[in-house]
C-alpha cells in the first residue's frame, strides 16, 4: 500500500507541477498524453486545473477548452495508427500500449449501437476514453465528424472535472479536516484499478 501510495502521490505531484508551470498549456499536454492510451488519469489533472481556477490564477473556461483541445490533439496519433494500421494491425501491436483484443471489442460495441455519437458519449467514460480513436480509425470515420465529437465530448467532460475541482478549492477550509483520509482514499482506488488494469494487460501479452 505504502508503494502504490509512493508511486500516485509522485504522479499527481508531477501532474501539479506542470499545471503550476505551464498554466493551460500544461493540461493539454497532460491531456493529450491520457488520450495517446497512456494511463494519466483525467481524473487527477482537471479537479487540480480547477483548483486552480479557484484561486484565481486561471479562468474556468480556459482550462476546460484546454483540456478539450488536450484530448483532441491525443487523439490524432491513435486515429492515424488505427486508419493506417488497420485492425490486424492494432490487434498484433496494440498489446504492447495495454490495449487488448476485448478492449477493442468493447468499443466496437458502443460504435455499432450509437454510431458517430459513440466518439462523443465515450470521451465522458473512464478507460474507454483513452482508446476510442484507435477504433475510430479503423472503421474510417469520416475525420470532421471525428474530431469535431472528441472535441464537444471531451469538453464536456473537461468542464465537469474543473467544476468540481472548482468547488473544492471554494470549500478548502471544509475539506481540510478530511482532506488527507479522501487523498489517500482516492490514491488506494487509482492506484487498486491501476494495478488490475496492467496486471490484466500484461497477462494476456504473456498468454499472446
Amino acid at each position: 500500500m505504502e508503494f502504490i501510495n509512493s508511486i500516485l502521490g509522485h504522479l499527481i505531484n508531477f501532474i501539479e507541477h506542470i499545471i503550476t508551470l505551464m498554466g493551460p498549456l500544461g493540461i493539454s499536454l497532460l491531456m493529450a498524453v491520457e488520450s495517446c492510451n497512456i494511463p494519466l488519469p483525467s481524473e487527477a489533472i482537471l479537479p487540480f486545473a480547477g483548483y486552480i481556477v479557484s484561486k484565481g490564477e486561471m479562468n474556468f473556461h480556459v482550462a476546460a477548452f484546454a483540456g478539450a483541445f488536450g484530448c483532441v490533439l491525443g487523439s490524432i496519433p491513435s486515429y492515424y495508427l488505427g486508419y493506417f494500421g488497420g485492425r490486424k494491425f492494432v490487434e498484433k501491436y496494440g498489446k504492447y500500449f495495454l490495449i487488448s483484443h476485448k478492449d477493442l471489442e468493447e468499443a466496437d460495441k458502443w460504435v455499432e449501437k450509437y454510431g458517430d455519437w459513440a466518439f462523443f458519449l465515450c470521451r465522458m467514460l473512464p478507460v474507454v476514453r483513452t482508446f476510442i480513436s484507435l477504433p475510430a480509425g479503423i472503421l474510417r470515420a469520416k475525420k470532421r465528424i471525428f474530431f469535431t465529437l472528441t472535441f464537444l465530448g471531451s469538453l464536456v467532460w473537461s468542464y465537469l472535472l474543473v467544476y468540481v475541482g472548482v468547488k473544492m478549492g471554494e470549500n478548502m477550509e471544509a475539506f481540510k479536516h478530511i482532506w488527507h483520509k479522501f487523498d489517500i482514499a482516492i490514491v488506494i482506488i487509482f492506484g487498486i484499478l491501476g494495478a488490475l488494469y496492467v496486471y490484466k494487460h500484461v497477462k494476456h501479452l504473456k498468454e499472446s
